[in-house]
């Protein structure tokens, strides 16, 4: 067994292959429980899934763990990754758990936590639960047989969201005369999402709205906008959402199909929170795989972007460390810290509705700040990760790259933490050279890293 379990976003991996296996989910009950419970009193944990059909197998081994370790188990069925943030925060608990592997699959599944304030748990937090769970002979202090948790469900959670969400969105507008799109990937947002923006008085077209349990995030949601893309254009409707699986990121497009990712809606969101003197040291947060477009974007108004590493809950950390109220990742991973404490797709559309309505402006017309440098991102399969610097080969293919691109590009390698990739990215003026690079490092890693 690995001696780390947690990936930058959790557990994650295939369904009843290690480390996702009902018997690993049991001990990370038990582990979690027996972290979190401290003192006399009650302890609760909120625990929400996506609609994957191994998150019943994951649900139940959580929640025995949890229980027989003292905790009490709220269950909320499926919901987004944000909302288990929120009611998290909301019902005071000790504990939020997300049995999720987000945009992956319907074979993949995954979990994270996050703790009392919304936040996902800290890595050393996650490497004491990791010692517990792999132990050959773990020591589970077991409560009193009369403090063993009890499970609950929730039958309100999806209003009590619904509602949190509509307070994000400004009083003094509605959503009436407008036409959205909503692509909810037949995940965990299809029993929420429609409704937060029916009920601001929107009319929507809804697609991927038939979970099934095995046609999650398939050809449709925040991985395929070509979707609402068109059907926006069909349909003459005034901008397309795409969500994915658990509904923690969005893509969205102009009422013309053009397709916007996470960096371009972050500009647009920034400039308005700095025109409105809202935001910290006109200060935006993203990761390095953002384009150095939006780097200079910021610089052109004054502004500056922070970069983390990937990962949305290192963009939390530093926005935290920073004071900053914006941050996300280009793959739409968006954080308005004002309202949440994690990213969280529908509230970041409701806040570029709420910019379109206060401007009475089409958002192709507000959108066009940003004209993203060309961006290859090519995934290589490996079998182990070995550290760049013991490939000498990759590292030469890089660096040829590195000196032809002369300061006007980037270049990226980094292992995924959720998956057996590697993914480079080559980032440049021209579109034809930025294939060619990308082509080459692609080849030095499938050579040198299987």
């Amino acid at each position: 067994m690995k001696q780390r379990l947690f990936g930058t976003d959790g557990l994650r991996g295939q369904g009843n292959i290690f480390p996702m296996t009902p018997e690993i989910a049991l001990r990370l009950g038990l582990a979690a429980g027996q972290y979190f419970r401290n003192g006399s009193g009650r302890h609760r944990v909120v625990i929400g899934k996506d609609t994957r059909l191994s998150g019943y197998v994951f649900e139940t081994a959580l929640t025995s763990g949890l229980c027989a370790n003292g905790m009490d188990v709220f269950l909320v069925g499926p919901m987004p990754t944000p909302a288990i943030s929120f009611l998290t925060r909301n019902m005071r608990a000790d504990l939020g758990v997300v049995i999720s592997a987000s945009h992956n699959p319907f074979m993949d599944n995954g979990i994270k936590f996050f703790n009392h304030d919304g936040f996902k748990l800290a890595d050393e937090v996650e490497d004491e639960i990791s010692k517990l769970v792999l132990a050959e002979d773990p020591q589970w202090k077991y409560p009193e047989p009369e403090r063993i948790g009890r499970a609950h469900r929730i039958e309100d959670a999806r209003g009590r969201y619904i509602v949190y969400l509509k307070n994000s969105f400004s009083p003094r507008l509605t959503l009436d005369g407008v036409k959205i799109v909503l692509d909810c990937a037949n995940g965990a947002a299809y029993g929420v999402a429609p409704y937060v923006f029916e009920e601001l008085g929107a009319k929507v077209i809804k697609v991927g709205m038939k979970p099934d349990g095995l046609n999650i995030n398939e050809k449709c949601g925040s991985l395929y906008p070509e979707v609402i893309s068109n059907i926006v254009q069909d349909e003459n409707a005034d901008i397309g959402i795409a969500l994915d699986g658990d509904a923690d990121r969005l893509i969205v497009c102009d009422e013309n199909g053009r397709i916007l990712d996470g960096d371009q809606i972050m500009a647009l969101c920034a400039q308005e929170l700095m025109e409105e003197g809202r935001l910290p040291k006109n200060m935006l947060v993203a990761t390095v795989m953002s384009n150095m477009a939006l780097e200079l974007f910021m610089k052109s108004r004054g502004g500056s972007l922070l970069r983390t590493k990937v990962g949305d809950r290192y963009v939390v950390e530093a926005m935290r460390r920073e004071g900053a109220v914006l941050g996300g990742e280009q793959s739409g991973h968006l954080i308005f810290m004002e309202h949440s404490t994690t990213g969280d797709g529908l509230l970041a559309a409701l806040q570029l509705l709420r910019i379109m309505r206060e401007k009475e402006r089409p958002l192709s017309e507000l959108a066009g700040l940003l004209e993203p440098f060309p961006q290859v991102l090519s995934n290589v399969h490996v079998e182990r990760k070995v550290p760049f610097e013991q490939a000498p080969e990759v590292q030469a293919a890089v660096s040829k790259v590195e000196k032809a691109l002369a300061g006007k590009g980037r270049v990226l390698l980094r292992y995924s933490g959720t998956e057996a990739v590697c993914r480079v990215m080559v980032e440049g003026p021209d579109a034809d050279v930025v294939e060619c690079y990308t082509a080459d490092i692609v080849e030095a890693c499938e050579k040198y890293l299987r």
